[in-house]
C-alpha cells in the first residue's frame, strides 16, 4: 500500500511538532525556578515584602515563561509548522525571549517593535537571531505582525493569546511558584500580589489561580498614570482608550487587549513615570541589581499598599515581581540626560519613598 505525498507531509509534521514539544519540555526542565527575595523596611512594621526576581530567566524577563507557552500553544494549535517563520509584536522582552525560542527550535523570528524600544531590547533580539521590523509613532505594531504574517509566517499574538496560553491552574506558573515559595514563611498566603499589565496574561494568571486555591489574597494592577487599564477597570469598558504616553516599557496600554481580565483584580493604582524611575534607582541601592523601570512601578504599587495596611494597624505579607533586567535600559531610563530630555526629575520621588522606607531593610 503506498502512502501518498500529502500524508507523508502529516506523518512529517506530528513528528516535527513532537520533537519541538519534547526540546521546549527538556528546556523547561533544565530551568531553575527564579528567587523570591525577601526585605522589611523599618517604615513598614510587621510587613514583609517579597520580591519575584523574573529577571533570572535564560532571557532575562518574566517573558520567558510567556514565550515558551506561546509556542507550546501554537504547537499543539496545529498553527506552528516545521520550517515555518515566526513573528510578533512586542516592546522588547517577549521578543527577547521568543527569539531565544526561535533559535532553540531553529525557526526565522521577527520581532514588530515600535522606533522607542530601548536599544538594548534591539542589540538583544538581534543577537539571538532574530529579525527587527520598526514602527514609527501611531502605527499599531500587531497589525504590521499580522501583514507579515498573512505571507505564511506563524503570529504567537502575546496580546491576543497571553491569557489562555498560560495554563492558570498550575504547571509551575508564576502564582503557583509564588505561593510554594511562601509555604514556610510567617504569612504564606499574601495580603497582596501587585503586578503590571502588559498583554494581561500575568495579571489573569495570578487572579485566576487565587481564586482557584480559596485564597483571600487580592490582586493589585500597578499602572502607569494615565494608561488605559485604570481607565477601564472601574466600569470594565473594553472601548476605553487614552492617548497617554508612558516611557516604562512592557505594561502601560493605550487600549484595552483581549487578554485584560478585569473581574481578578481588586485594585489599581497609577504611578508617576518619575516614581517608577526613582523606585528603580531605591531598588539598585537595596539590592545591588538593576531593574526595569515596570520592576519600579510595582514597587510604589507595593508601597501604597503597605500603607494601607500600616494604617489599618495590619499584618502580613506583600509581593510583586521584579520583571527585567536593568542593563537592557543603561542608555534611557539609566541614563540622566536622557531622562532630563523628557522633563523626567525622579529626585523629589526618591526622597519620598526612601523616607516611607526609613532604610530598614532585612
Amino acid at each position: 500500500m503506498q502512502i501518498d505525498a500529502a500524508a507523508l507531509r502529516c506523518v512529517h509534521a506530528r513528528q516535527w511538532t513532537s520533537s519541538a514539544i519534547a526540546t521546549l519540555q527538556r528546556e523547561a526542565a533544565r530551568s531553575a525556578d527564579t528567587h523570591l527575595l525577601h526585605m522589611t523596611f523599618a517604615g513598614f512594621p510587621g510587613i514583609d515584602f517579597y520580591f519575584k526576581d523574573e529577571a533570572a530567566h535564560p532571557t532575562g524577563s518574566l517573558k520567558h515563561r510567556l514565550a515558551r507557552s506561546l509556542y507550546l500553544y501554537a504547537l499543539c494549535n496545529g498553527r506552528l509548522r516545521p520550517g515555518q517563520a515566526v513573528v510578533d509584536a512586542s516592546s522588547g522582552s517577549t521578543a527577547i525571549s521568543e527569539a531565544w525560542f526561535a533559535r532553540l527550535l531553529g525557526l526565522e523570528f521577527t520581532a514588530v517593535m515600535p522606533d522607542t524600544t530601548a536599544p538594548g531590547k534591539i542589540e538583544a533580539v538581534r543577537a539571538l537571531g532574530g529579525h527587527i521590523d520598526l514602527t514609527a509613532p501611531g502605527q499599531c505594531t500587531q497589525a504590521r505582525a499580522r501583514d507579515i504574517a498573512a505571507d505564511g509566517a506563524c503570529f504567537l499574538d502575546q496580546f491576543g493569546l497571553a491569557e489562555r496560553a498560560t495554563d492558570w491552574r498550575g504547571n509551575n506558573n508564576i502564582a503557583e511558584s509564588i505561593l510554594g515559595q511562601l509555604a514556610r514563611e510567617p504569612h504564606p498566603e499574601p495580603a497582596w500580589v501587585a503586578c503590571g499589565v502588559g498583554t494581561g496574561g500575568t495579571s489573569a494568571t495570578l487572579g485566576r489561580y487565587l481564586r482557584y486555591r480559596g485564597l483571600q489574597t487580592q490582586l493589585c494592577v500597578a499602572e502607569p498614570e494615565g494608561m488605559v487599564y485604570a481607565k477601564a477597570w472601574p466600569h470594565h469598558d473594553r472601548s476605553a482608550e487614552v492617548h497617554t504616553v508612558s516611557v516604562i516599557e512592557g505594561i502601560g496600554r493605550q487600549r484595552v487587549e483581549p487578554s485584560f481580565q478585569f473581574n481578578v483584580v481588586d485594585a489599581v493604582i497609577e504611578v508617576p513615570d518619575a516614581a517608577s524611575i526613582a523606585a528603580i534607582q531605591l531598588l539598585e541601592e537595596r539590592l545591588g541589581v538593576r531593574y526595569g523601570g515596570s520592576s519600579g512601578t510595582n514597587f510604589v504599587a507595593c508601597l501604597q499598599l503597605a500603607e494601607r495596611m500600616r494604617d489599618a494597624d495590619a499584618r502580613g505579607s506583600i509581593v510583586t515581581l521584579l520583571c527585567d533586567r536593568g542593563a537592557r535600559y543603561r542608555e534611557t531610563r539609566y541614563d540622566p540626560a536622557w531622562l532630563a530630555a523628557r522633563s523626567i526629575d525622579p529626585s523629589p520621588w526618591k526622597s519620598k519613598l526612601a523616607a516611607l522606607l526609613e532604610r530598614g531593610i532585612d
